[in-house]
């Protein structure tokens, strides 16, 4: 029998026993749970918000409609308060406990971290500073505007005149920008400025009916009715007269008179002001690795030699008499290989991708439902820009995909490229991954219109490489394009660190690239000048490819027979754009359920 001391001791014990066994032990705190998550979503919803508000460009191409009357506002102040913005919002991404979100909510929360970051420290660069590059920029991308905003209906016609009457407040708030950059010597280098009046001066015209900013209105849909035809015409011509037309000249003088003036010598990212460390944030940010730019030149030397191996054996296979430099010789000077006009080159692209479309789902268990075709890249532009580039599909399936091909000097676009160059730009490249990507609707907003570069462009040179899986290269020829275009990419992983790192001179650039492949000069000429103007970007392509090769090498051997092709793309793709890390995780967590 206990004493009372001792029952009274026993009862309290057994009390706090109970009690503690009643704690959820093991068991997620779900009140937290719903907190973190509720927080999270907000969060994500007040982000895409403001991102819709401040691009509304960028809204009208996923579908929203509320701003097309609007161009974003651009200027010092707008870039400040959009920084400060950003910082906030990470701030509250941060204060939220990521480990009570659901899976899928925690790498949508590392992805916006990432993104967040990435961003925050181009601002810290002054990346902001140099809105322009020797192919893209509000004076060479405005123009596409009527092929980019809805224009079915007179209300639609009166919203993109009000955005060619915001033009000219447009174009002072990049002008500002760059004069800043003056002020702080970041500004581009004068060789990738060469020629950049072809693109200014073809807006500029006498007669406004002869603007390419003038051709919805040279014929109406049957949606908008006859007697609105003549008001929304002088409408447009004032606009363009009054407007477009002036700020191009005003545009004009400032880079003739002041910025082109003070573009620096020097190439390299490096001669900028805080020029090395600027590179190595541009290497993680477009690799999404934690690499170096030694490293990363070290993989472009190794594959280059890889790849270049073999292309030396397809030489011998067709029994060529001569060495790898007059292989090459042979092929850009032969007229066997050049289209003799732009239809024939465009009939050449749709031949090979209506041959691949009929095996996509040889490779692919899920296919997009949004469509693409083929443009001939702007005249205007065509000249400055690379061989070929792809236009996603608006976000509410009204405009398709489209692969631009470039049809300028035609002894610069050899057709054994073509193949390789036409997989990469639509499928199974950028329009199947892009597509896809639009139509998952389990994913966030900000995910599905966006993406890292090394998942986006590491795809898509994967993508070519599946070509040879379905008989897409079939005669050496195009094998052999097929190789160019991957030591191409692999060069530019020498190329973009020699250029911005190791102090290498463009034309140490431009004898790297000619050795070792087949472009013509004239496209060697042009993508060192866009590796110039456009530090680390050319990183991502080969980075990206070699992940997703190294995962399929991987998945292959431990699922030996019971491999499928179909679902590993599935799984590659159904998240979309992703850092390689993530897609690394996706992957391996894959083959774990397997």
């Amino acid at each position: 029998m206990m004493k009372p001391g001792v029952r009274k001791l026993v009862r309290y014990f057994l009390r706090v026993v109970m009690a503690l066994l009643c704690l959820p032990w093991g068991v997620p705190d779900v009140s937290a749970n719903e907190a973190a998550s509720e927080q999270f979503a907000k969060l994500l919803d007040e982000m895409w918000e403001f991102e819709l508000r401040e691009s509304p460009l960028f809204a009208t191409s996923v579908g929203d409609h509320r701003f097309d009357d609007r161009l974003k506002s651009v200027s010092l102040a707008d870039s400040e308060r959009r920084n400060k913005a950003q910082e906030a919002f990470l701030q509250r991404l941060e204060a939220i406990d990521r480990e009570q979100l659901e899976p899928d909510d925690r790498m949508n929360h590392d992805i916006m971290s990432r993104q967040l970051r990435d961003d925050l420290a181009e601002h810290r660069f002054g990346s902001h500073l140099t809105p322009v590059t020797q192919r893209s920029g509000f004076h060479i991308s405005f123009p596409e505007l009527p092929q980019d905003v809805p224009l079915h209906t007179a209300a639609e016609h009166e919203n993109y005149i009000a955005r060619l009457r915001a033009f000219g407040s447009y174009a002072d708030g990049h002008m500002e920008l760059m004069r800043a950059g003056i002020g702080a010597e970041l500004v581009l280098p004068a060789v990738v400025l060469e020629g950049w009046e072809a693109t200014v001066d073809a807006q500029i015209v006498d007669d406004p009916t002869e603007s390419l900013f003038y051709k919805p209105f040279l014929k109406f849909p049957a949606t908008v009715a006859a007697n609105e035809h003549a008001r929304l015409r002088k409408e447009a011509s004032e606009a363009i007269a009054g407007v477009i037309v002036p700020t191009y000249q005003r545009f004009r003088r400032f880079m003739s008179e002041e910025y082109v003036p003070r573009a620096r010598s020097s190439i390299g990212a490096s001669a900028l002001p805080g020029g090395r460390d600027f590179y190595r944030h541009r290497v993680r940010k477009y690799t999404t690795l934690d690499t170096t730019p030694e490293e990363v030149h070290q993989i472009g030397l190794a594959e280059v030699k890889r790849i270049r191996g073999e292309m030396d054996e397809i030489i011998r296979r067709v029994e060529f008499d001569g060495d790898f430099a007059a292989f090459t010789t042979f092929l850009r000077e032969d007229p066997q290989f050049y289209a003799k006009t732009s239809e024939e080159l465009l009939k050449e692209v749709a031949f090979v991708l209506k041959t691949m479309d009929g095996q996509l789902p040889t490779l692919f268990g899920s296919l997009p439902r949004m469509t693409y075709g083929v443009r001939e890249v702007p005249a205007y532009v065509a000249p400055r820009s690379t061989a070929a580039y792809y236009e996603r599909p608006s976000g509410d399936g009204t405009k398709a995909g489209f692969f631009f091909m470039n049809t300028y000097n035609l002894s610069s676009r050899p057709l054994y490229t073509v193949a390789a160059l036409s997989l990469h730009e639509a499928v199974p490249g950028h329009h199947l991954q892009i597509a896809l990507q639009q139509e998952l609707e389990d994913l966030p907003n900000f995910r599905r219109y966006s993406g890292f570069t090394a998942f986006v462009e590491g795809w898509a040179l994967y993508a070519e490489r599946l070509g040879l899986e379905v008989g897409i290269y079939d005669d050496p020829y195009s094998d052999f394009g097929r190789l160019t275009m991957e030591v191409w990419r692999a060069g530019r992983l020498v190329v973009d660190t020699g250029i911005h790192y190791f102090g290498w001179t463009r034309q140490q650039a431009i004898d790297f690239l000619t050795d070792n492949s087949a472009m013509s000069a004239h496209n060697i000429r042009a993508e060192v000048d866009r590796y110039i103007s456009w530090p680390g970007q050319a990183l991502a392509y080969k980075t990206g490819e070699m992940k997703i090769r190294e995962l399929r090498a991987l998945a292959e051997k431990q699922l030996g027979e019971n491999f499928d092709i179909r679902e590993f793309h599935d799984v590659v793709l159904r998240s979309g754009g992703i850092p390689l890390d993530v897609l690394e995780a996706n992957v391996k967590a894959w083959l774990e359920t397997k």
